[in-house]
């Protein structure tokens, strides 16, 4: 690589305020790796980064559904809590109003096991999945868009301000990611394009 000019794309080192919750407030592994679903609002899994400005840290939450791995909805803030996370699911639900118990997976971070988070999804008609402590791979496709994000849009710059951190990746999300981009998981459709041919394979049963 050093003959040919080439250097490795690394990403930012681990975030040293990222802690774990209480395993009192934990949820199963209800998902298990189960990420191929045959509807939407089945099942929505969730997770938050960040991205590093020069005004400090910007956390992006994002609800993903599984079936066609569309970002349903996310919140960009300037500290990781449990409103912060919240506020997207919020948003998911009022996007989407979903009609049946929808199951939402998540890390066992301090945000998803906080008393706010359970209340919220038992009020909310939610069932709460988590992953098993410290395992990435239980939450492999929220772990695979943000992989996405920052080796396509992000690519481990410090943005100026976290208002223009929040422009690049609204963007990346609304206008890229959701209607252009392709995926094997889809039969090559993106998340838009995958969601339409369902509404209108439905309508015409």
């Amino acid at each position: 690589m050093r003959r040919e000019g080439l250097k490795a794309l690394i990403g930012y080192k681990r975030h040293p305020a990222f802690y774990s919750g209480s395993e009192r407030n934990t949820a199963p592994n209800t998902l298990n790796r189960a990420f191929i679903v045959p509807e939407p609002d089945q099942v929505w899994v969730t997770d938050f980064t960040y991205i590093r400005t020069k005004e400090g840290w910007l956390y992006v939450t994002v609800v993903v559904d599984l079936f066609s791995r569309l970002i349903v909805e996310w919140s960009m803030r300037s500290r990781a809590t449990a409103e912060s996370v919240i506020d997207a699911l919020l948003m998911a639900i009022w996007r989407r109003r979903p009609t049946k118990k929808v199951l939402v997976h998540s890390d066992q971070g301090a945000q998803y096991t906080s008393k706010d988070w359970q209340t919220f999804l038992k009020d909310n008609n939610l069932e709460a999945s988590m992953s098993h402590r410290g395992n990435c791979h239980d939450n492999a496709v929220a772990e695979s868009f943000f992989s996405s994000l920052k080796k396509e849009r992000v690519r481990n710059r410090t943005y100026k301000t976290r208002s223009d951190a929040r422009s690049e990746i609204f963007d990346y999300i609304e206008c890229f990611y959701n209607p252009k981009r392709h995926h094997g998981s889809n039969d090559g459709l993106s998340p838009q394009q995958y969601e339409k041919r369902y509404f209108t394979e439905l309508e015409t049963v």
